[in-house]
């Protein structure tokens, strides 16, 4: 017999409380796994551009969480790690793919769209997810306009930048110049104007590819 509503609520109830103690890193990794089938930590790490060691740290994390587990063999098939460089198909790895719980943890985000929930949860602003789909389009952004497009005071976009640069979803670029050809939301007025901009990061960019 199928689980009862109540069940099946409870579970993705459950599912949702695991979800907001995760890492944007974690979050991503679940997705590259499902895409991946099986992957190993430096495979990961430069994919998203990391330290391999965060990476490590991450992946036993979620280990513990039984949300992913290790698979054993002295050399994985390249059939079954779709992200497997040929130079590497001999060279022993620790692997890891999802399970049970993984996956449907995976599907839950994706049925229910709770990239957005959960994004508001660990950086504390509601329209987290707008502001990285918004430095998507734009490509460079500085607090000012995005105060203005927020309609937030620019203290409180500073902060919030601040909180998305600590989860490494975006990441703070050198003041300079920025010719308009690289800023689609740029005003013609600012065009020489100096600022602090910011942009999605590698991670902030395959979460949205993932997860959108």
């Amino acid at each position: 017999m199928g689980k009862s509503s109540e069940e099946s609520t409870d579970c993705n109830e459950k599912l949702i409380g695991i979800l907001k103690l995760l890492t944007p890193l974690q979050v991503y990794i679940l997705a590259h796994l499902r895409q991946a089938n099986i992957d190993y930590a430096k495979s990961i790490a430069r994919m998203i551009e990391m330290p391999i060691e965060k990476v490590a740290e991450s992946l036993e994390e979620l280990e513990k969480l039984g949300i992913i587990e290790r698979t054993h063999g002295a050399a994985i098939k390249r059939t079954e790690a779709r992200f497997k460089l040929s130079s590497e198909v001999r060279k022993h790895h620790t692997y890891y793919r999802l399970t049970k719980e993984g996956k449907h943890m995976l599907r839950t985000i994706k049925t229910n769209n709770l990239l957005g929930e959960y994004l508001s949860s660990i950086s504390g602003y509601n329209n987290a997810l707008e502001l990285l789909i918004f430095l998507k389009k734009a490509r460079y952004e500085h607090a000012a306009t995005i105060s203005r497009v927020f309609s937030v005071n620019l203290e409180d976009a500073r902060s919030i930048l601040r909180s998305l640069v600590k989860l490494n979803l975006i990441v703070e670029c050198k003041p300079k110049v920025l010719k308009r050809k690289h800023r689609k939301a740029k005003p013609k007025k600012e065009t020489r104007t100096q600022h602090k901009y910011y942009r999605l990061s590698r991670l902030g960019e395959l979460l949205l590819r993932y997860y959108m």
